[in-house]
């Protein structure tokens, strides 16, 4: 893609890295207008994919990644109830973002359902397509699809597994 072809824009320069946490590697990656991806993928899926959808790829840039880190630094050592950080959802498709935004709404330490998220964007039988996009958040732990549970009682799927998922409800009912 260039940036001719870019939304008639030129493309956003991105900033790429990593962070080791208690959850494992998330890859981060971050345009001019937020964190575009906070993923549990390997770095070269998301690199590609950042490259595709979002634009022009300027490698590692500590300077604009560290703000998220030290947010999930005090997140993860239960600090931090909101990040503050922006989030560029240009990963996600427009229905995901529909979802990820009421996602966004439900607050620390508490959890919601599929059916409630759904109910929420006016699609109260999609439970599956909302389980989707929540699989498929790009910019996981910062945009909190851990709090969207099935509503059987389990904590259903998430993108970096159960264990990640029950790790950040366990920091969240700590604070």
């Amino acid at each position: 893609m260039t940036s001719a072809t870019y939304r008639g824009e030129t493309p956003p320069d991105i900033a790429f890295g990593t962070y080791d946490g208690a959850v494992g590697r998330l890859v981060l990656a971050a345009s001019g207008k937020g964190v575009v991806a906070c993923s549990f993928e390997d770095e070269n899926t998301v690199y590609e994919r950042v490259m595709r959808h979002v634009g022009t790829f300027i490698g590692p840039d500590p300077g604009r990644l560290d703000p998220v880190r030290r947010e999930l630094d005090a997140y993860f050592s239960g600090r931090l109830r909101a990040f503050t950080t922006p989030v560029d959802l240009a990963l996600a498709t427009p229905f995901a973002r529909t979802v990820l935004q009421k996602t966004m709404a439900v607050p620390y330490g508490t959890t919601t359902t599929l059916g409630e998220i759904g109910e929420r964007i006016g699609r109260p039988r999609a439970l599956r397509a909302v389980g989707n996009a929540l699989m498929a958040n790009p910019v996981c732990v910062v945009v909190p699809c851990h709090r969207v549970v099935p509503g059987d009682g389990e904590l259903g799927d998430y993108a970096g597994g159960v264990a990640a998922k029950r790790h950040l409800l366990t920091v969240e009912s700590r604070s």
